[in-house]
């Protein structure tokens, strides 16, 4: 069973993309989700959110939500805005986000691989939303939200991806955010041939964005092979719909925290606390950390520079040398006193993508009372971590641009 394969994708119809692309349906709420398909009939939204066509409040793990974004589905091929490619494709997918460009491939990944860890992961999925993306897949027979993979950068694939891209691409797509999308379709036998041989000659591939997807793609593909007596290991469901991107091109975010309160210390016992550990100077400006170990602390105001002691930095734990475990274990759980930041309601996480000024209105707000900005973590850092078989904290990368979902999806026949 190859690494990864072609396949006959289901896109938009020519000329139809922009009306159908939409965000990836977990980075909105549902309020945003209504706001966004007003008067966009055809946005993607209607199949991976399409509480959004059932009245306010609706429970959108009910089985009517799933039952209508199945409805939706259809009614697109029906109406000829989505159409099925007649034969196994690879699409290169490029990603523009201002002076940031990252050129990748849209294929189908191998559930085998990923069961057997050579596709890697780096973090813990909830059983809740394994279950919702399960239900969807089952719904739609479709895989329609891609995983997030990267590949150690080839400079043989990296050619060839740039080299399809060169010409006029067969969706061109600027979204909202104004990142721009574009996919070029490459069904010429030979290079998909050459391509399948590259990837499959690579060690492994690295989950960036989509665990409970790829979670889930497992489970499906799990219970499609009990229930089929002929089954022979060539089915769709034995593959997961993926973006692969080089390494190389990633570009990761920080991920930063605001936390509610200072553990039951006054502002002048908090600082005395953490200068036990850290290097703490006072900054007339906002602080976006210039390397790892260093970090931004907005409080009552004001903002201050943190440098931890070198030696309290772990030589060769590859978790706990992330800067997300440096802060942790050196701050927010000893003085503040969250030990589980997954439950733990007194602490929040911020996006990159929203600034420092972000967390400074978080605080200024009131509603928290003190933000840390960090340095961000390195693509290198989450492929050690997964390498060492181990799984980094919550919320410890931010990956942009996003990709955008509705532009090829994966039918499972």
């Amino acid at each position: 069973m190859p690494l990864i394969k072609a396949f006959p994708g289901l896109r938009p119809a020519n000329g139809r993309a922009e009306d159908v692309a939409a965000p990836p349906y977990d980075v909105m709420n549902e309020a945003e989700a209504r706001e966004m398909v007003e008067g966009r009939p055809w946005s993607f939204l209607h199949i991976s959110r399409a509480e959004v066509d059932l009245p306010v409040g609706t429970d959108p793990y009910s089985p009517e939500v799933y039952a209508k974004a199945a409805e939706n589905l259809a009614k697109m091929e029906q109406e000829g805005v989505l159409v099925r490619d007649a034969k196994p494709c690879f699409y290169v997918y490029r990603l523009t986000m201002g002076e940031h460009v990252q050129t990748g491939l849209a294929a189908v990944a191998s559930v085998q691989a990923y069961d057997n860890d050579r596709i890697k992961k780096h973090e813990f999925t909830r059983p809740a939303k394994e279950d919702d993306r399960v239900r969807q897949v089952d719904a739609l027979n479709a895989q329609t939200g891609p995983v997030f993979l990267v590949y150690p950068s080839a400079v043989a694939v990296d050619d060839t991806l740039a080299l399809i891209a060169e010409g006029a691409a067969d969706m061109d797509v600027t979204a909202a955010d104004g990142v721009r999308h574009q996919i070029w379709v490459a069904d010429d036998e030979k290079v998909v041939e050459q391509l399948t041989r590259e990837f499959d000659a690579m060690p492994a591939l690295y989950v960036a964005d989509g665990h409970h997807r790829s979670a889930a793609g497992s489970r499906v593909g799990a219970a499609r092979k009990a229930a089929n007596s002929k089954h022979t290991g060539e089915e769709s469901y034995n593959y997961f719909l993926s973006v692969i991107f080089p390494h190389n091109q990633m570009k990761i975010l920080d991920y930063n925290r605001v936390v509610k309160d200072l553990n039951g210390l006054d502002k002048e016992a908090f600082l005395e606390k953490v200068e036990a550990a850290f290097t703490l100077e006072m900054s007339d400006t906002p602080v976006k950390p210039a390397g790892t170990a260093e970090f931004g602390m907005y409080l009552d105001g004001q903002w201050y520079r943190l440098s931890l002691d070198p030696a309290r930095i772990p030589a060769d734990d590859p978790v706990a040398r992330l800067d997300v475990s440096l802060l942790a274990d050196n701050l927010i759980e000893p003085i503040l006193g969250i030990s589980d930041p997954r439950r733990d309601s007194r602490i929040d996480f911020v996006g990159g993508i929203r600034g420092l000024e972000g967390l400074e209105a978080r605080v200024d707000s009131g509603e928290m009372q003190v933000a840390f900005s960090l340095f961000p973590t390195s693509m290198e850092a989450l492929m050690a971590v997964a390498d060492a078989g181990e799984v980094m904290p919550p919320k410890s990368t931010w990956f942009e641009p996003k990709l955008a979902d509705g532009l090829v999806s994966h039918v499972l026949d």
